[in-house]
C-alpha cells in the first residue's frame, strides 16, 4: 500500500495519524510503501476500499497472513 494513496484518502497526514490512533510523525516517517502491518489495519478500516497488495511487499509472511485472510 502506498503511503500516498492511504494519505489521500485519509484526507492528510494529520487525518491518517488520528484514524491509526498513531502520532503524525510515525506517519510521516513511512516510505513510499508502508509497513505491511498498517496496511492491514488500513485495509481492515476501511472495508477494503484502500487494499493490500502483496505484491509491494517481498517478505513471505505477509503473503501466509493475506491467503489466510487475516
Amino acid at each position: 500500500m502506498l503511503k500516498k494513496t492511504v494519505i489521500n484518502y485519509f484526507g492528510g497526514t494529520v487525518a491518517t495519524a488520528k484514524v491509526l490512533n498513531v502520532s503524525k510523525s510515525t506517519v510521516s516517517l513511512w516510505e513510499e510503501v508502508i509497513p505491511w502491518k498498517y496496511a492491514l489495519l488500513i485495509e481492515k478500516l476501511t472495508q477494503k476500499k484502500l487494499m493490500l497488495d502483496v505484491n509491494l511487499y517481498q517478505n513471505k509472511t505477509i503473503r501466509t497472513l493475506k491467503n489466510n485472510s487475516i
